[in-house]
């Protein structure tokens, strides 16, 4: 009985180990921006982006040229106009500043759409080597610090020094 009560005893307490030891998982960190902005591909990416809003920042000063201009003219000869001239010219200066402000919308919007087009490779490319470096190593969490919101964190490894290795980064 005094045997069978130790073997029991015995069980209970590596079942236990057991689940201790399963419970506790494994936690990694790294700054994924910095990781961003050290592959050799950001810069093309950049490039690419600042080239393709320099086509629009080109056409919103043309038109913003054309409306201080316009604005100027009116300014100048709006005391010697009549009231139906100066109202229809003040009409086409609002009109013109509404199509200045929907192209720059639209500008702001179609760079924002390509910021995302040509960042997703490059993004998902860093993230799946983040993910195979955490399977490799165990990690069941990895945590972004990029922007330091953690206030209370548990201790964790930095994964940045394996994921630039798996990207081939020094």
């Amino acid at each position: 009985m005094k045997k069978l009560f130790k073997v029991a005893l015995v069980a209970g307490c590596l079942f236990f180990a057991g689940n201790v030891a399963q419970a506790q998982s494994k936690i990694g960190h790294i700054a994924f921006n910095q990781l961003i902005d050290q592959m050799p591909d950001t810069k093309n990416v950049q490039k690419q982006i600042q080239d393709y809003q320099k086509t629009f920042v080109d056409q919103l000063t043309a038109l913003n040229n054309e409306l201080q201009a316009n604005a100027q003219g009116y300014d100048a000869k709006k005391a010697t106009m009549t009231d139906a001239a100066r109202t229809a010219k003040e009409a086409e200066l609002q009109d013109q500043n509404k199509r200045l402000q929907d192209f720059q919308a639209k500008a702001q919007q179609q760079v924002s759409d390509k910021t995302q087009q040509l960042s997703k490779p490059l993004l998902d490319k860093a993230r799946a080597a983040v993910q195979a470096v955490a399977k490799e190593k165990g990690y069941a969490y990895v945590l972004d610090t990029t922007n330091q919101d953690l206030i209370v964190s548990p201790e964790a490894d930095n994964m940045m020094a394996a994921v630039k290795a798996r990207l081939g980064l020094k």
